[in-house]
């Protein structure tokens, strides 16, 4: 009696290609190709001796259905202009270089009775997968476009056919699936592969750029000296502003939580818009709204060499929330001190003054928003009301910005769910991280700073790879605490490139675009 099979044996299979193989592959390709066009036993064989881990089947039953070739090329080679025999050294493979960071894509045929099954995007995966486990460049090759020759005359060109396969006005049996495995039309390909006549003997140039490179074209350019780090520990301070009788009070406060960030080994440690304020209740004197600012910004060089220490002191970075400073012109300007742990800093200004800080205080907006270089990449800062004008987050994503930096201060709910829900917009839309840092508890006799409201947080993108509801930490609403989370910067990169939606790629730079004048 015949032994009954496993209900746990696999139907179907997906394997690295094995000699024993030769054979079926050798019938498959002349299946799909024809006899005189599908691959020899010795081309067979060379591929898998040249690249063994580069060759894939997908087995059926028992049954080879599905076949995929590849190899290792250079950058230059691959991406210059070539014809199939040329690049595949007659389909030999023979090319293959070791130390390529290139993976060609030089085959992938699917037996025709089982089409239908997602035997092609298996082949792909494994190819992906593959080229991310080398940490390769990426994928290229030359796609076959077997609708061009049935449609030439309609489109006149063979680049007019491809531009509306790309656009979606056609479609393309080949092209189509293709891109929709997420590969990018970089050219064309002109006698690639002159006996396939349904192709004119075209090829599209071909492209999928490996997610976890950090330094595609795809990813906004990342000035760093070094390699960025996988992981960027980031604490947001949710602070409680209280009664202090001295600048070293104030500054005691300042460095327990910088301490505790330090101890949690984080990268970055954030601190609320107006922290500051905090020392107009060492005199509490009764001063105007405006006299009480300008009072305030005598303590700017306090302020900078505190926050400065601390930084080099504990190895961190310090986003050190705002102090409103005097300008040279006698204006008061809301300034984002950033304390890099190398000792630097670095003042943003706050662009947008809200109305009340214009109308009690006379605060005036900054006029540039440019990037702090940090040893975790670039980074950009938003000051609390900045958060809700999209183009400055915008603007600083497209410098190279990975995380966006929010110190805020609101007094009552509404005011602070404005800024959360465009903070979470600003880290959907520009696929980036954002952390929020905000003020708590009362302070009775500083005008405009009597209550507070803030619920801090730390926001991701709203995609898989990310938190559930694209928050990475989130604070009991008042109450004094320190939030914590590892940001991924891998992640960003694989979401910008291959995400459920790629908002930086599919801007309409063709139909609108956002000028900041030059300062």
């Amino acid at each position: 009696m015949a032994g009954k099979s496993s209900e746990n044996t696999p139907r179907l299979l997906l394997r690295q290609a094995q000699p024993a193989d030769v054979p079926q592959l050798v019938e498959l390709t002349g299946r799909v190709y024809s006899p005189e066009w599908g691959h020899s036993a010795e081309m067979l064989r060379s591929q898998q001796t040249h690249f063994p881990e580069g060759q894939f089947v997908v087995e059926y039953e028992g049954r080879i259905v599905g076949y995929c070739a590849t190899f290792r090329i250079d950058e230059a080679t691959a991406l210059a202009p070539h014809t199939w025999m040329e690049i595949t050294g007659g389909g030999m493979a023979s090319r293959h270089k070791p130390d390529g960071n290139w993976l060609y894509g030089m085959e992938v045929v699917v037996h025709p009775d089982y089409r239908g099954m997602r035997i092609g995007q298996r082949l792909y995966r494994a190819r992906k997968r593959l080229c991310m486990n080398l940490k390769l460049r990426g994928i290229v090759f030359g796609g076959r476009i077997p609708g061009l020759a049935k449609n030439i005359a309609r489109y006149g060109s063979a680049e007019a056919y491809v531009q509306a396969v790309t656009d979606g006005r056609r479609r393309d049996l080949t092209l189509s699936f293709q891109l929709s495995n997420d590969f990018e039309v970089i050219g064309l390909l002109r006698g690639y592969v002159p006996s396939d006549h349904e192709s004119l003997g075209y090829a599209v140039h071909l492209v999928w750029r490996n997610p976890q490179l950090l330094d595609q074209p795809d990813t906004p350019s990342i000035p760093s000296p070094q390699r960025l780090p996988d992981a960027v520990r980031v604490a947001s301070v949710q602070y409680q502003q209280r009664r202090i009788a001295s600048f070293e009070e104030f500054a005691t406060q300042v460095e327990y939580f910088t301490d505790i960030a330090a101890d949690y080994n984080a990268d970055f440690v954030t601190f609320p818009e107006l922290i500051t304020l905090q020392l107009l209740s060492i005199e509490n004197t009764e001063l105007s709204p405006v006299d009480s600012i300008r009072k305030l910004s005598h303590y700017t060089p306090q302020v900078k060499e505190l926050f400065s220490r601390l930084a080099v002191h504990y190895n961190i970075n310090i986003i050190a929330g705002t102090h409103p400073t005097e300008q040279a012109n006698g204006d008061i300007h809301n300034v984002c001190y950033v304390c890099l742990r190398d000792g630097s800093l670095h003042e943003r200004e706050k662009l947008h003054p809200t109305p009340s800080e214009r109308n009690v205080w006379n605060i005036a907006g900054g006029d540039s928003a440019a990037t702090v270089p940090t040893d975790c990449g670039p980074i950009g800062v938003m000051i609390c009301y900045d958060a809700e004008f999209p183009e400055v987050a915008r603007h600083l994503v497209d410098q190279g910005a990975l995380i966006l930096f929010v110190p805020f201060c609101t007094d009552v709910r509404e005011g602070y769910l404005r800024v959360r829900y465009c903070a979470q917009a600003r880290a959907i839309e520009n696929q980036c991280y954002v952390v929020l840092s905000g003020n708590v508890g009362n302070l009775p006799g500083v005008n405009n700073f009597d209550i507070q409201y803030g619920q801090s947080c730390i926001l991701t993108p709203s995609d898989f790879g990310f938190a559930r509801d694209g928050i990475a930490a989130d604070s009991t609403p008042n109450i004094e605490t320190v939030l914590f989370a590892d940001l991924h910067l891998a992640t960003l990169a694989r979401a910008r490139n291959a995400g459920a939606v790629t908002n930086l790629k599919d801007r309409r730079f063709d139909l609108y675009e956002t000028r900041w004048r030059p300062r």
